[in-house]
């Protein structure tokens, strides 16, 4: 019979410490754990519906969450170590909020403190801090040592800069934490970038070409075991009309399962990632890419050992250095910049629109319905897999929401759905920096847009698809296509004094009054729903 998580205990005790294990929070060595004492502390861990419901959390993101929290549940109990576990299948009936399980346990306890990490949700970072408030017990915060780089030493990094820019930050932490460095004569520390440059992103950008990827490796993946299985079955039940699929789910919910997946990618893919990493090819979801955002974003694996595996194969010749400086900077630069930027700016970065863009997310969003074959394959995938890769996500879901104008918001809160690695820390930056421009320039220098020949070349859906991405008006004009020239047209106030817009703003005036005027009209067309009624033509 499959193992079910425990409920809470009924009978009142007095604890030190109640210690909350949030969801994304899967480690062992956790701060939230120094000093355990079984003997008078207990693990508390909670599945409350509002993780689930205050965005349309995706079945894939719920089931990968629910699951790998038992799992690590079950493994503390191995240790011989006392868990409340409230599941949303318990018998009392599911939990609305972590902030009511945690009210209702120090009613029962009366612990002297309640202690955890710091969480990756500002809304949830308050509503625990407000919650043991009202009950007037302590809450103690620690660091969470997963990360490289404190909120503190990132704030001390930011201030005083008039622009923040990963490439600086990126390099300060090469050298703080000794990756990729050589002995270098000519540098005051005598320590200088492996290969001589501290980026290789030139070398890494291309195209499968027509021939295509070829026979590609295929990536681990895990059959659900019995808990994984209840958990699904749960999932199925109670989020049936949620979106996405379950059918496919293989993803890492243990951290040997999570060590497994490293393994495999250092081994078999991390050769092929540097050169084709911004690849796109239809109904090829993985390619080379790592799949191991979930389990460091869940804290089931941690980001010095994955650095420390890729920087072993390139040492060790197997793998060229800008494939591992490349998967390396995404980690250690990449992944604890946006974090930096999230705590600095939060909660009003949640509200920025340095656009004004205010449209409405598409409904094909949701149903990956549309007659854009790039569109139509990023959005199939992530509902079957609850996974796109970063070019897929900034240059062609990212990018059609941007050139579209849709309300920033939108886009965060369906990231934040789909996606089963996406914590607010680490994807509201991407969304709305990165990906929408809504910070006006905090994170990016500019904008990414591009026409629909950006989509062609990186990747083969152009050749099937109705739409002609070099033309920006007509029927078969690309909506890609036909959007940039608009949004161009639309920003060109605000875009003509970045100097890395500066070439195409000026392109602007090479497009004669009456293509403008059709552009214009068409973009509208579009906004109003235009392609979905061509949907079946």
């Amino acid at each position: 019979m499959p193992r079910r998580a425990p409920s809470l205990p009924s009978a009142p005790t007095t604890l030190r410490h109640l210690v909350l294990v949030l969801g994304d929070q899967l480690d062992a060595a956790s701060s939230a754990l120094d000093g355990f004492d079984p003997a008078c502390d207990r693990v508390v861990m909670i599945e409350a519906m509002e993780e689930s419901t205050h965005i349309p959390s995706s079945k894939q993101r719920i089931a990968v969450f629910l699951s790998a929290m038992r799992h690590f549940a079950a493994e503390l109990r191995e240790r011989g170590w006392p868990v409340d576990y409230h599941a949303l299948d318990h018998t009392h009936g599911p939990l609305a909020s972590l902030a009511q399980g945690l009210t209702g346990l120090m009613a029962r306890h009366r612990p002297r403190a309640v202690v955890l990490a710091e969480p990756g949700d500002w809304r949830v970072d308050q509503s625990l801090r407000e919650a043991c408030a009202r009950e007037n017990v302590p809450i103690e915060v620690r660091v969470d040592r997963h990360f490289l780089c404190t909120r503190e030493t990132f704030e001390r990094h930011a201030a005083g800069r008039k622009q923040l820019r990963l490439e600086y930050f990126y390099r300060e932490m090469r050298r703080r934490h000794d990756v990729l460095m050589v002995d270098d004569a000519s540098s005051a520390d005598g320590r200088g970038p492996a290969g001589g440059q501290w980026n290789f992103d030139a070398d890494n950008r291309e195209s499968f070409g027509a021939e295509g990827p070829g026979a590609l490796p295929s990536p681990r993946r895990f059959a659900p075991d019995a808990i994984t299985r209840e958990v699904i079955a749960l999932v199925e039940s109670r989020f049936a009309s949620h979106p996405g699929h379950l059918s496919d789910f293989g993803w890492p919910v243990s951290r040997a399962q999570a060590l497994e997946a490293l393994d495999d990618f250092i081994a078999h893919r991390l050769i092929g990632f540097g050169r084709w990493q911004d690849a796109i090819w239809a109904g090829e979801a993985f390619l080379y890419h790592s799949l191991l955002s979930v389990a460091l974003n869940l804290k089931l694996l941690n980001p010095r050992e994955v650095i420390i595996a890729a920087e072993k194969a390139w040492r060790e010749g197997q793998a060229e250095l800008a494939a591992v400086e490349g998967f390396i900077r995404q980690i250690l630069g990449w992944r604890e910049y946006v974090r930096g930027l999230y705590w600095l700016k939060m909660p009003a970065y949640l509200e920025w629109n340095a656009l004004e863009a205010h449209e409405a997310l598409p409904e094909f969003y949701w149903t990956g319905n549309t007659p854009m074959a790039c569109l139509a394959d990023a959005v199939g995938q992530t509902l079957r897999f609850g996974y796109a890769h970063h070019i897929q996500r900034l240059m062609v879901t990212g990018l059609y929401a941007l050139l579209l104008g849709v309300e920033p918001r939108q886009v965060h809160q369906w990231y934040l759905s789909v996606y089963v690695d996406a914590v607010e820390w680490v994807e509201l930056p991407n969304t709305l920096g990165m990906s929408q421009f809504a910070d006006g320039g905090l994170m990016a220098s500019k904008p990414y847009v591009a026409t629909g020949k950006y989509i062609e070349r990186m990747s083969n859906h152009c050749g099937t698809c109705r739409f002609r991405p070099g033309e920006r008006i007509g029927e078969r004009a690309c909506p890609f296509t036909t959007l940039y020239w608009d949004f161009l047209s639309r920003h060109q106030a605000k875009l003509a004094g970045n100097p890395r817009m500066a070439l195409q703003v000026k392109n602007l005036a090479r497009v004669s009054v009456d293509d403008m005027r059709l552009i214009r009209e068409r973009a509208q067309w579009i906004r109003a729903g235009g392609l979905s009624e061509t949907q079946d033509a």
